[in-house]
């Protein structure tokens, strides 16, 4: 076993962390349109050339944020959380937190787009 602790903190600024969970008996992100939310968090980075950077994208369970209207994301360690969120919501959410290039993904806290 390594420890790699060092190594990560080095590399990663954020973790957008997007929950595809599946429950028979509540709402839940699976249904809500996790998956599709998941791409195009990944769209959207790749295609600023930020998705093999210093930003991971975590598909995960439940975050327990769970509603019929959307998945729920979480943007770490920046502490953000963000439920009922639309594949067409993803953009602004991500821009709002690395800048509309990505080009603050080195930044460890979000910053308002300028108005």
């Amino acid at each position: 076993m390594k420890n790699r602790t060092a190594d990560h903190r080095e590399r990663l600024d954020a973790h957008v962390l997007v929950c595809t969970n599946s429950r028979e008996e509540y709402d839940c992100c699976a249904d809500a349109g996790g998956a599709e939310t998941l791409t195009a968090v990944k769209a959207w980075l790749r295609e600023r050339d930020a998705f093999w950077s210093s930003v991971s994208v975590v598909e995960t369970g439940c975050l327990g944020l769970c509603s019929e209207g959307g998945a729920a994301i979480a943007i770490q360690p920046r502490d953000e959380w963000y439920s009922d969120v639309q594949p067409e919501d993803v953009p602004a959410l991500l821009e709002s937190a690395f800048g509309p290039e990505a080009d603050r993904v080195g930044n460890t806290t979000s910053q308002p787009a300028d108005d």
